[in-house]
């Protein structure tokens, strides 16, 4: 017998292991059993295996630690038992899995963005999973085995996860086929391990840009392209796309407007925002759109209200902050904020050839109500939680499909507003980063893997307005990708360059 709070390295690791087992991994056994036969006795083994495998995994990691510094492991327990009940609410009210793409979201993610997540749930999640068990954590007192036992208990430890290994083997193909969905589900290691690997990936993005062959204007005409970028606007929700309920009063009464089928190459913003920038799939960093045609003698404007987008080197970049010094009225706290004084901007511009990317931020989550004014609220109840669980779906989707019906409005009065630039060739572009869901197979928002994310997550809007006097056609396109957004700007601007890919642009 052991006294509570007089205990061997061995003892209270143990204890700790099994307890991170009770207390986070139920999504990690809730996956398992959904996706193996647990009544029968192989599936069952398997799940049996897993358990097992992640308490002696914890073992051997806790253990090392712990021998090496009774006081560092209590100061990363703790920490990390913090971070497992945050990251345990995100996972069982969001359905989220904290994999790389999921990681990055987070960095990528501001003060007032995150504030909207907070809810009492949260501090219950903190309060129960969290500090009550750190509170015994920082009390007990540890007695260190000795060396011997030190390394009898790693050995055995490591043996039985060898061996657990060799009986599961012919299980192998279904864990390597789930790794990402099991390691996004096993606590601390997946935001840990996915934690390093993503600052490994950021220091190579960061590397030096590699610089795409130079460019030439074909001609003097004047031409404006607005790209605006959506922020998790799924194609589904648009009425343009015979969504049931109308979303877009104005655009489907807009003349020139084609709207395309398209998916995203990503659930996340960042990911998302960088496929729609970049001339072609790849894990390098290219020089993306406007960096490019800045370098090449084009005007590039960049408003954003959000954030995520790769290094931009450009003179004209204007955030939410700087956007608000000259806005007047209610339209300043939404997206409206963007298109403020854009049409004399353009209009004083001194260069034939313009990019203006207008960055949204208008249908994110969690609190899609707070997203448009109120006189855009036009489908009613609507869910003012962030726990989107706790609303019914009727009210989850009219809240965002009001965010839709704000969008629809913002893009009828930038084309409004461009069609009053007389002496330009215009084009308007909208393309969402990604989609999100809305409550399907009690999923919420984005950023699951693209390997399992549902149709709403990747299926996007793809919209484009052209102006009277610009004679492009439309090739007969099927379903086009971010990635033609890169070579449909060059066309458009009448940009001559060795990296177009005619194939890649929606124009013929």
């Amino acid at each position: 017998m052991f006294k509570i709070n007089h205990l061997k390295t061995t003892q209270f690791v143990l204890l700790i292991s099994i307890l991170n087992l009770l207390l986070f991994h139920y999504p990690f056994f809730e996956f398992a059993c959904k996706s193996l036969d647990y009544t029968t006795l192989s599936g069952l083994a398997t799940i049996v295996s897993l358990a097992i495998v992640v308490v002696a995994l914890h073992f051997f990691i806790f253990f090392i630690i712990f021998y090496a510094s009774g006081m560092v492991g209590k100061i990363l327990i703790v920490i990390c038992f913090i971070l497992n009940a945050i990251s345990i609410y995100f996972i069982n009210t969001y359905s989220i899995i904290v994999d790389g793409g999921m990681i990055s979201n987070i960095l990528n993610t501001r003060f007032g963005e995150a504030s909207s997540f907070f809810s009492f749930k949260l501090i219950f999640y903190i309060i129960l999973f969290g500090i009550i068990p750190c509170i015994f954590i920082i009390r007990v007192k540890i007695v260190k085995n000795t060396f011997k036992k030190f390394l009898i208990a790693t050995a055995l430890t490591f043996s039985i996860i060898l061996v657990l290994a060799f009986v599961n083997s012919k299980n192998w193909l279904w864990i390597d086929k789930n790794s990402g969905k099991l390691g996004g589900l096993v606590m601390p290691w997946s935001y840990t391990a996915n934690l390093t690997l993503h600052f490994i990936e950021e220091r190579n993005k960061n590397r030096k840009e590699i610089i795409l062959p130079d460019a030439t204007i074909k001609d003097n005409e004047k031409s404006v392209v607005v790209l605006v970028i959506g922020e998790s606007s799924r194609k589904q929700n648009f009425s343009l796309y015979d969504y049931k309920k109308n979303t877009n009063p104005l655009l489907s009464n807009t003349p020139n407007l084609s709207h395309f089928n398209a998916t995203s190459g990503a659930t996340y913003t960042s990911a998302g925002v960088k496929c729609i920038l970049e001339h072609a799939a790849n894990n390098d960093l290219y020089e993306t759109l406007p960096n490019y045609l800045f370098r090449n003698k084009v005007e590039v404007i960049w408003r954003t209200t959000n954030w995520g987008e790769s290094p931009l080197h450009i003179k004209n970049y204007q955030n939410k902050e700087a956007l608000m010094q000259n806005c007047e009225g209610e339209g300043c706290n939404y997206d409206e904020l963007l298109l403020s004084g854009l049409k004399e901007q353009i209009a004083s511009s001194k260069s034939n050839k313009i990019l203006v990317v207008l960055h949204t931020s208008t249908s994110h989550g969690p609190s899609y109500s707070k997203k448009y004014p109120p006189k855009f609220e036009i489908f009613k109840p609507v869910c003012n939680s962030v726990e989107l669980a706790k609303c019914s779906q009727a009210e989850l989707l009219n809240a965002y499909d009001n965010t839709i019906v704000y969008t629809d409005y913002i893009l009828s009065k930038l084309i409004k507003d461009l069609d009053q630039l007389k002496d330009y060739k215009k084009a308007m572009i909208f393309i969402s980063d990604h989609g999100e869901s809305l409550g399907e197979n009690n999923l919420y928002m984005h950023g699951l893997p693209m390997s399992i994310a549902p149709k709403e997550q990747y299926e996007i809007p793809f919209l484009v307005w052209l102006s009277n006097n610009n004679s492009k056609q439309y090739k007969p396109n099927s379903i086009l990708t971010q990635h033609h957004i890169f070579h449909s700007v060059l066309d458009l601007l009448s940009i001559q360059s060795p990296i177009y890919d005619e194939k890649m642009s929606i124009f013929k």
